[in-house]
């Protein structure tokens, strides 16, 4: 199983001035580096593809879904532009050769409200119709979306492995698929090995990341029985480590992300990666 790291590990927003991650991540061990999409505008995009394939590494591509970028929004002009993100980052993801991109496709982080139940199903309406048109695209290219549940202090839309298979069943396509971040379904989840087997072939990605976040392995999650259960539906797709050693503003607040989350980015990148690389490649 290849092993992964994110740019948010140490940098936000990611740019052509952060490109010595690359070279961290491949000193390290890492097989795939997952590129970060905040701002396309600040990545030579020939360059980076041209460094990942001189490091050997391999390439997964990730969306930061701020205000401006909700497909389920009640502003039309704002579902717009959210949806012309999804297109943007899938034809990235196509040029870096990609096989996913991931993110909470549906809503913006950090959109969190009790709303009545004719809204939601009206913001559901919206959703639906945007990702029927981002899988015609993610077809065409050949890139799978990866629709990621996120806990119920950053979305009111998609908390659980169950809201997020109906919401990908609705759509019925098998270029849109599911990604599983382990942070989350710590909150949501009753027990992640089980999500896990429901999810089955829907599963295409997966963040390892510990309860709070931190170094993968020195918190309290199930990492035997994830395994397992991964090894149990035959999942054959990347671990790729998330989380923030140097927040943007805007991410900070979306994520809650207070205090740093180990001593230091290189810290955490080196030692979750001998922890993962130990629990799942042994």
């Amino acid at each position: 199983m290849d092993i992964g790291v994110s740019t948010f590990v140490w940098v936000s927003p990611f740019s052509t001035a952060s490109f010595d991650v690359l070279q961290k991540a491949k000193d390290i061990g890492y097989d795939v580096i997952e590129i970060a999409v905040e701002d396309r505008q600040l990545i030579d995009w020939p360059v980076l593809k041209k460094t990942c394939r001189d490091l050997e590494l391999n390439v997964t591509v990730s969306g930061a879904f701020g205000m401006d970028r909700d497909i389920s929004n009640e502003r039309p002009e704002i579902r717009a532009n959210g949806l012309s993100y999804i297109v943007d980052c899938l034809e990235i993801a196509s040029e870096l050769e990609s096989p996913i991109f991931g993110g909470p496709l549906y809503s913006a982080v950090g959109k969190t409200r009790l709303v009545p139940e004719a809204q939601k199903q009206q913001e559901r309406q919206w959703c639906l119709e945007n990702l029927h048109q981002a899988t015609r695209r993610a077809e065409e290219l050949g890139v799978t979306l990866a629709l990621e549940p996120l806990n119920r202090f950053e979305t009111d839309m998609v908390n659980t492995v169950d809201q997020a298979i109906s919401l990908v069943d609705e759509v019925g396509s098998s270029w849109l698929k599911i990604a599983l971040d382990t942070f989350h379904s710590n909150i949501e989840e009753k027990n992640i090995p089980a999500s896990i087997a429901k999810l089955g072939d829907r599963l295409v990605h997966v963040q390892a990341n510990e309860n709070d976040r931190g170094t993968p392995g020195t918190g309290h999650l199930d990492w035997a029985g994830i395994r397992e259960a991964l090894d149990a539906i035959g999942y054959r797709g990347s671990l790729v480590i998330e989380t923030f050693g140097a927040p943007s503003k805007e991410l900070a607040r979306a994520a809650s992300i207070w205090r740093p989350l180990a001593n230091s980015a290189d810290e955490l990148a080196t030692e979750g990666y001998d922890f993962l690389k130990k629990t799942f490649c042994n």
